[in-house]
């Protein structure tokens, strides 16, 4: 079953290799959540502080874990308006680390928003911004929306990048606690919309990035793993170098969860180096979000 972690898991070791790559020989993907690079009440500096940016110790984490990984292709969620990401690119750039391209689409959310950066020009851009849900007797949308990139390979052939962002686990709804519910639904909405823009366009290599903001066997994930006798995706297993699966600390309650990371196609999985992907775990990572990056690494067709 390709929804079963325990057989995926097998095999996957984690070896964290800092080094760019060519688009031509091999390609890094990278999926990265960058905790509120926006402005926001938040405790900053020993005080809480109302409209406050991330502060810039934060955002020179976030810029050494990016150096460290050198993903030719980052998508990015919780980030600010497009002058954030231009604030990004640029103080990217001044460290050396250029990426010509980029995207970022906000949803039904108007704070936290889609974003990829790149190295690879895109073939195509569509923000899916329209992805209904019916919600507590309400017709709503898809909080973040779903972003959607392709990009064409040296061999001719075509990838489809989709990025998502799952409604969070914090709600006032008290019928639907942690949110299980909305984020079933919104898996389902983005699951459709891929099926239409992969399987039944002739398209058989996709990946879906993101923050699914729960774990691998959970209900949303599910969603993406198959849908009747339609097998979807596979979950992409990953490690970090000491062997831990976490991607989010959740400092409140001292949880460790796995939450971020990659569904691929069939076919896609198996163009995989090592047919997993790794977490950065470098030092202080968590001092610039409370999610850690996670990578891989495709291997030419």
């Amino acid at each position: 079953m390709y929804s079963s972690w325990q057989q995926l898991k097998v095999g996957c070791i984690a070896i964290l290799l800092f080094h760019g790559l060519a688009f031509g020989e091999s390609l890094r993907l990278a999926t990265y959540n960058l905790n509120n690079y926006l402005v926001m009440d938040r405790y900053a500096n020993g005080a809480w502080r109302k409209s406050y940016p991330k502060p810039e110790s934060e955002k020179a984490v976030i810029r050494e874990v990016i150096k460290q990984a050198m993903p030719d292709i980052l998508a990015l969620q919780e980030i600010g308006p497009r002058s954030f990401l231009k604030e990004l690119k640029a103080d990217l750039a001044q460290e050396g680390v250029e990426y010509p391209h980029s995207v970022i689409m906000q949803g039904d959310d108007s704070v936290r928003h889609l974003a990829v950066l790149s190295k690879v020009a895109p073939i195509e851009v569509i923000q899916h911004q329209d992805l209904e849900i019916e919600y507590q007797n309400k017709r709503e949308f898809v909080k973040r929306g779903m972003l959607e990139l392709s990009f064409e390979r040296t061999s001719g052939d075509v990838f489809k990048l989709f990025v998502v962002h799952l409604k969070s686990r914090r709600t006032n709804v008290k019928s639907d606690p942690q949110s299980l519910r909305r984020r079933t639904l919104e898996a389902e909405a983005c699951r459709n919309r891929i099926i239409e823009r992969t399987f039944e366009m002739g398209i058989t290599d996709f990946v879906i990035a993101g923050d699914f903001n729960d774990h691998p066997e959970s209900a949303p994930l599910r969603r993406f793993y198959k849908r009747g006798d339609l097998k979807i995706g596979i979950m992409v297993p990953v490690t970090d170098s000491r062997g831990e699966r976490w991607t989010h600390y959740y400092g409140r309650e001292v949880v460790y969860s796995l939450v971020d990371g990659f569904i691929t196609s069939k076919s896609f999985f198996r163009q995989i180096e090592n047919k997993c992907g790794h977490i950065v775990d470098t030092p202080d990572v968590l001092k610039g979000s409370d999610h850690r990056m996670v990578y891989l690494d495709l291997i030419q067709p």
